[in-house]
């Protein structure tokens, strides 16, 4: 990045948001190295904002999960990989929403897992938020309970377009990136996805002011975002599927169906990271990811599962450095930026 990176801000209208990965044209052509400072609307675009508002009313399938973008990443090519550094990630409103849905969630029939009990009903809980603070507030719908959380905000759909010619709706988790609903989204990490298409394509969306591991009702404390990314490119690495770095951690990820071979994608994953990027064989790999891994879920009721395999960098080989060391790099120049309005 120049020491004066471009800024470009987007805050859509209402007709102006992807609903794919693929398929949409970009909004804006941008440098590797653009700052990009984002809104993006909540999975309901916006429109549960009361108890009553049942998603089966206000909301028309597939419409789903606005995605703000694509934008268009000048250079980008297939083999190269995007890396998305998340400088903030800050609730647009002070409310958000969740909700059962019938016949979506992991301890309810879906059209997938097709029993004779009934759905469950549609409830809508709203959670109000104090940004100042840092909470949001659950109140329970048949009793007297209410608990303040703390806030983790992140993002749960984060891709670039597919490969193969394919348009992916944004509720899929892919290679590709996607709804992956994990809670390592938040500020502070570096998201790398592997380059499909020219361009790559890349949009986000779906705000969560905070998620429990495996979004087990499928919903989380959904909400409008403002987001600053900073957008960079790395040529000639290839990234298969979804990988994210902190500052503590590197992780990887995998969406399929079952859940255990979304887990087995990520594991695996993370072994080659390690031969990659840390010079150890695959079998040294595979024994220090047996003995020192993490393996977070990330959501267990989307259209494909996503498992997280992370390791504390700590513990890897002081020589190597993931991705040429984009991360750390980023996290110097996030460092640097003007502060964003919320």
């Amino acid at each position: 990045m120049s020491d004066d990176p471009v800024v470009l801000t987007v805050r859509p209208k209402e007709n102006e948001y992807a609903w794919t990965f693929g398929g949409a044209a970009p909004v804006a052509r941008i440098a590797p190295g653009t700052v990009l400072d984002l809104y993006t609307e909540d999975c309901f675009a916006g429109r549960v904002r009361s108890e009553r508002d049942l998603v089966s009313r206000v909301c028309e399938f597939p419409f789903l999960n606005p995605q703000t973008g694509p934008f268009h990443v000048e250079g980008a090519e297939p083999g190269d990989t995007l890396a998305v550094h998340f400088v903030s990630i800050r609730p647009a409103r002070d409310w958000a929403a969740s909700t059962t849905v019938p016949l979506f969630g992991a301890l309810t029939s879906t059209h997938a897992t097709a029993t004779l009990q009934p759905p469950l009903p549609e409830v809508v809980w709203m959670w109000e938020l104090d940004r100042a603070r840092g909470t949001c507030l659950f109140r329970a719908r048949e009793s007297d309970f209410e608990i303040e959380l703390p806030m983790d905000p992140m993002h749960g759909t984060v891709g670039v377009a597919p490969a193969n010619l394919e348009v992916r709706s944004a509720l899929v988790p892919d290679a590709h990136g996607g709804n992956m609903d994990t809670p390592e989204m938040r500020a502070g990490v570096t998201c790398y996805l592997g380059v499909n298409v020219e361009g790559a394509l890349f949009s986000l969306g779906d705000g969560h002011a905070r998620q429990g591991e495996g979004e087990t009702c499928g919903v989380a404390v959904e909400c409008a975002m403002n987001t600053v990314v900073v957008v960079e490119l790395l040529k000639g690495v290839a990234t298969p599927w979804p990988r994210i770095e902190s500052d503590t951690h590197i992780m990887s990820t995998g969406s399929a169906r079952p859940l255990e071979d979304a887990f087995r994608i990520s594991q695996l994953d993370l072994v080659r990271w390690l031969e990659r990027d840390y010079g150890l064989s695959e079998l040294d790999a595979y024994q220090l990811v047996s003995q020192a891994g993490e393996a977070p879920l990330a959501n267990v009721c989307d259209t494909n599962y996503t498992c997280v395999a992370k390791i504390r960098k700590e513990w890897l080989p002081r020589q190597g450095e993931p991705h040429r060391g984009l991360h750390r790099h980023l996290r110097e120049r996030a460092g640097q930026l003007p502060e964003f309005p919320a």
